[in-house]
């Protein structure tokens, strides 16, 4: 009788009743962003396997607990090996290895990258139904809007003007999720000036004449790389120098999980720095 019901529930009510009912025992994350989700959600020996690029320091905020995971190279053999009963993946993750886990019985859920605030609620709402932890998400949603609301610059202070500047002269607009951390951490975003969304490439030249209060690039990766001489142009570096702050892009800005906080916090104190130096000018001025 009682599976003759749960067998109804789930038919009337889709997975999300049969998640609720038996949540996922060995879960494996095959995508950066999905990794982290997972490690600050999953039940402790829930989760049995994420990226590679989740032990990477350069790119993952979570380098040292992702230590104690098994890897993962997102090979549709090595993770149908490990026997998975939930396959967390991105929307970037190549279709043809998620296609064929889901025909050889594997359930794949895929995640979409984070453009904004709303984004990482929203997954994280997801990651925690999918794991059975709907208590611990919405906890963390919680606990992520109380400290964003701490941090977020009050309406009426001054707002130095700011500008992503990454390989091949990318730029954030403000329909990204760059563009709303800088935001919310008290500067206008000079993409908007460019009539930038959520972004797009700048020439160096017009990043020089638009003479922004900061500098935002990413930290370049060992090797040489046509894509990331523009950084090390001696124009940009002096653009750099004229600013009483420096913030990196660093891994606290790659995924949309809480740990963007971070990467706001640096940017806020940035912003306390030049305007402290702005009204020392004016003192002098005067």
């Amino acid at each position: 009788m009682v599976m003759r019901w749960l067998l109804a529930a789930c038919l009337a009510g889709g997975l999300a009743v049969c998640a609720k009912a038996e949540p996922p025992q060995r879960v494996l994350s095959m995508n950066l962003c999905t990794d982290q989700l997972a490690m600050l959600l999953a039940a402790p020996g829930q989760l049995i396997s994420v990226s590679y690029l989740a032990q990477d320091p350069r790119a993952s905020v979570m380098a040292e607990e992702a230590m104690t995971y098994d890897v993962n190279h997102g090979l549709a053999e090595e993770i149908f090996l490990l026997q998975p009963d939930l396959v967390l993946a991105g929307s970037f993750t190549t279709p043809a290895t998620t296609a064929l886990l889901r025909r050889l019985g594997k359930p794949v859920e895929v995640f979409a990258a984070e453009n904004d605030f709303d984004d990482i609620r929203t997954n994280i709402s997801r990651m925690g139904q999918l794991l059975g932890r709907e208590a611990e998400g919405r906890a963390m949603t919680e606990r992520f809007d109380a400290d964003l609301a701490a941090l977020t610059a009050p309406a009426g202070q001054s707002r130095p003007r700011a500008a992503m500047y990454t390989a091949n002269g990318y730029s954030s607009g403000p329909d990204s999720l760059s563009g709303q951390i800088i935001e919310a951490a008290g500067f206008d975003n000079i993409g908007a000036e460019f009539g930038l969304g959520a972004g797009g490439i700048v020439p160096l030249e017009v990043l020089l004449l638009s003479d922004p209060d900061l500098v935002i690039t990413g930290s370049p990766y060992p090797g040489a790389s046509r894509a990331e001489e523009v950084l090390d142009h001696p124009a940009l570096r002096m653009l750099k120098s004229r600013s009483s702050s420096e913030v990196i892009s660093d891994r606290d800005w790659v995924c949309g999980t809480p740990r963007i906080l971070d990467a706001i916090r640096d940017l806020a104190a940035a912003r306390h720095v030049i305007n402290a130096q702005t009204r020392q000018s004016h003192d002098v001025e005067k």
